[in-house]
């Protein structure tokens, strides 16, 4: 007898032993998507610096001091305590939280005229949401700020919200991903650090992301990183889709 063998029993031979064909294979080398993304907030979601810098230059001015933008610069994904201290050593003669709260009301006043999105991470975050990976907003904004922009996205777009009067020390200390983590992995059980991504555009951000040991993206927007310093440097959000966050977790 002879043994006719069908295209269905030869797939099935081929799986017994282990053979795969190219399609199977090229779904098995697709990596896996990331766990739960985690966010920044100014510079990456919202091109909010400008903002900051106009408000600082105000409080400045009423001390009859000239704040360039180098020294703005300087304030860019630091902590606002830390931002009120540099202010302070300019020659700002004011407590911390009243220059803490001047410069939010000035920044929120500027947001209710126009929220600066910055391009792509609108579409990335409706994507993960779609996709239903969830996402933390990991920010040093107060909350006050953060919630008019979480406000303004679709609701459920996160699942934690982090702001900088939530922890007791701000990037780059790694306390504000630590909890945003922690509060994404107890809604979403099992959740493990390596299957997570931040994205950030600051050096203090990426340095918190790093430190609670989180893979990040740098999309730096008006400070460049030092050289060296993150292995995946984006330009931008414009474009990028989950599978170039999945890369992440596989380089």
């Amino acid at each position: 007898m002879i043994a006719v063998f069908t295209h269905t029993s030869s797939l099935g031979a081929k799986r017994r032993l282990g053979i795969m064909t190219a399609s199977e294979r090229r779904v098995t080398e697709q990596p896996a998507m990331p766990a739960a993304i985690l966010w920044d907030m100014d510079g990456t979601i919202i091109d909010s610096e400008p903002y900051w810098m106009t408000a600082e230059t105000e409080l400045a001015e009423r001390f009859g001091l000239a704040w360039t933008a180098e020294e703005a610069l300087k304030l860019v994904g630091q902590a606002l305590p830390r931002s009120a201290a540099i202010l302070q050593e300019f020659g700002v003669e004011m407590g911390t939280r009243e220059i803490i709260d001047f410069l939010t009301s000035r920044v929120i006043d500027q947001v209710r005229e126009e929220i600066p999105w910055r391009p792509g991470a609108r579409e990335l975050l409706l994507e993960a949401q779609s996709a239903g990976i969830p996402c933390a907003l990991v920010t040093m904004s107060e909350g006050p700020f953060a919630g008019m922009i979480v406000d303004a996205l679709p609701r459920g777009t996160f699942q934690s919200v982090v702001t900088g009067d939530r922890v007791e020390r701000g990037k780059p200390a790694p306390d504000a991903y630590e909890l945003g983590f922690s509060e994404l992995s107890e809604r979403h059980p099992p959740l493990r650090k390596s299957e997570c991504v931040a994205i950030e555009d600051s050096l203090p951000g990426f340095q918190s992301a790093t430190a609670a040991g989180i893979a990040a993206v740098a999309v730096p927007l008006h400070v460049p990183l030092p050289a060296g310093t993150a292995q995946h440097l984006w330009t931008s959000l414009e474009g990028r889709t989950l599978s170039d966050l999945a890369g992440v977790l596989t380089a």
